[in-house]
């Protein structure tokens, strides 16, 4: 999956921002600060288990309801899409 642009952009402005205070702390003498830690996201509990839940299912589900010769279009179209006509 992509990763968001914004959030590397963050990330980048912030190791540069980090290497500035580094260098401006090392020529003056003064001590660097020490980094906050890294901020730990909590996952929403009935969020995680209806997505367990649905995935556990979805693909299977699916396969069930299509017809063989849906099936077959769509792996055909699939294998087009990744390998190309041949």
């Amino acid at each position: 999956m992509p990763t968001r642009l914004s959030k590397k952009k963050v990330d980048e402005a912030e190791s540069l921002n980090s290497l500035a205070a580094r260098i401006a702390a090392q020529t003056t003498g003064q001590e660097m600060p020490t980094p906050h830690p890294p901020v730990e996201r909590k996952k929403n509990a009935a969020a995680v288990a209806l997505g367990k839940l649905g995935a556990s299912k979805g693909g299977k589900a699916r396969a069930e309801k299509l017809s063989a010769k849906r099936k077959k279009q769509i792996a055909k179209a699939g294998a087009l899409a990744r390998w190309g006509q041949e």
